[in-house]
């Protein structure tokens, strides 16, 4: 009886010491967006409300950003953790001197576009014709622009332009001052409904054998070499999440408005993602897990940044410095699927 006093005494004592040992902190890790939220960006905010970060040992923080640039400039200078940007945008800083790569490249598929109200029947490129196009100078899709009439065998001449900034050409085709305007098929096209409750209908530039990589999630270059640990949980919990919200659209969007409950209407939220799933992959990586992009889908956003994106020539000599695979979870499809695509 003793013994099994002393037994029973001893075990206690020690779940007791167990128990008050601190528990490992969570890392603290910032994402900033590209943009105020919209539909695209639900896989964080499911994957933070379902708690597939913390998993991971990760205590995540969304921000809202204000645009790729400005979220590429924080990665750089190390004011935030990660960043989920235009990769072409990050490709850009790089090639300028900014420390930033990307771990994961989402959008494989390009969201460009050219878009306007479903009810004016502007379906393929030759409707465009004897039409009013809204652009911004000097932005990704207007750059891009002279490559899609190139495919397409459209001249400048066969329709009007007007220019403004990004809200100015929302308000030309909302106001009927525009019939298109040059957009992302799950961005603009939601804020023209939001506005209008017409739906839009795009007429999508990688339909037309005009593609190039879009969103990504960015890293410092530091991080990947001093923290390599945190970027693969980070990477881990990422793809989660956007494989689960796949699955569930409807409950990915909620999550985005329990975490900001002015973050949008939720049929437009959710319509806008569903529009993004499938600009994950492209054909070549249909099979494969979000973020496997192939080295030849990268050197083709490379070449077609080159020629007419202003990117110096020099990019063309190693496109792969500007994102690496090597922090994403396994895929054992993804090796012979790269293998086959060069």
């Amino acid at each position: 009886m003793k013994k099994t006093i002393v037994a029973a005494l001893c075990a206690f004592a020690a779940s007791t010491a167990v128990s008050t040992l601190p528990a490992q902190a969570a890392d603290k890790v910032t994402l900033m967006l590209n943009w105020y939220v919209y539909g695209e960006h639900a896989p964080f905010y499911y994957g933070k409300d379902k708690g597939l970060y913390e998993a991971e040992g990760i205590d995540l923080e969304i921000q809202e950003g204000r645009g790729s640039a400005v979220t590429t400039q924080l990665v750089a200078a190390k004011g935030v953790t990660f960043g989920y940007v235009d990769v072409p945008t990050m490709i850009k800083a790089a090639m300028k001197g900014a420390p930033v790569t990307s771990p994961g490249v989402l959008l494989q598929t390009s969201p460009m576009s050219v878009m306007g109200f479903t009810d004016k029947n502007i379906r393929k490129p030759e409707d465009i014709k004897n039409r009013i196009v809204a652009m911004t100078p000097g932005d990704s899709m207007s750059q891009i622009w002279p490559l899609f009439l190139k495919k397409t065998g459209l001249k400048e001449r066969d329709f009007e332009v007007v220019s403004g900034d990004g809200q100015t050409k929302l308000n030309a085709v909302i106001n009927g001052q525009a019939d298109l305007l040059l957009g992302y098929v799950m961005d603009q096209s939601m804020k023209i409904k939001d506005a209008t409750g017409k739906s839009v209908t795009p007429i999508r530039f990688a339909d037309y054998g005009v593609n190039m990589v879009s969103s990504g999630i960015i890293a410092n270059t530091d991080m990947l070499k001093s923290n390599p640990d945190l970027v693969r949980r980070f990477m881990a919990a990422t793809t989660k999440a956007v494989e689960e919200a796949e699955k569930a659209p409807k409950d990915a969007v909620a999550a985005i408005l329990k975490a900001n409950p002015k973050g949008g209407k939720p049929d437009t939220l959710q319509e806008g993602f569903e529009l993004t799933i499938p600009l994950y992959r492209t054909k070549e990586t249909e099979t494969l897990r979000p973020f496997q992009v192939t080295d030849a889908n990268m050197k083709e956003t490379v070449d077609l940044l080159v020629e007419y994106g202003g990117l110096d020539a020099s990019a063309k000599e190693n496109p792969q410095r500007f994102y690496t695979r090597e922090f994403l979870p396994a895929d054992p499809a993804a090796k012979a699927v790269n293998a086959a695509a060069k």
